[in-house]
């Protein structure tokens, strides 16, 4: 089974990808958030056969929902509208700067911070511990 990893964002979309068996995840592309979003997800779940999402749930430092949930939240449901495949949301917590720091030379990282919450789901479902994956 193919999943696709989110790290939304207000400007931009970050897109990871796993392994045809579920396992690992990778980083795969970063979309500028507009109108064309939803179709280019669309696309890409297509193109590479992704039989369920995983969305970043995006929450503050009292683990409370943060203002970009909200959004988030309507993007969702715009997906389920137009995919009609299982969406998830993976808590996750400070994604993009953990991407920043192991991806310092780079200028964006959404994409690595979309790796991150994706193969933190996956381990989390096949019971394997973060550091195992390291």
């Amino acid at each position: 089974m193919r999943y696709l990893g989110i790290d939304y964002g207000t400007k931009r979309i970050g897109l990871a990808i796993s392994d045809e068996g579920g396992t690992l995840a990778f980083p795969y592309a970063i979309l500028e958030n507009s109108k064309s979003s939803l179709g280019e997800v669309k696309t890409i779940c297509a193109h590479e056969g992704v039989e369920t999402i995983i969305v970043g749930e995006s929450m503050d430092y009292k683990g409370e929902p943060n203002i970009v949930k909200k959004e988030i939240d309507k993007f969702i449901v715009e997906l389920r509208n137009v995919l009609g495949i299982p969406i998830i949301e993976e808590r996750e917590f400070l994604s993009t700067q953990q991407a920043r720091f192991y991806q310092m030379k780079r200028k964006r990282v959404d994409d690595s911070a979309a790796a991150i919450i994706l193969q933190s789901y996956l381990d989390r479902k096949n019971n394997r511990p973060i550091l195992e994956t390291l």
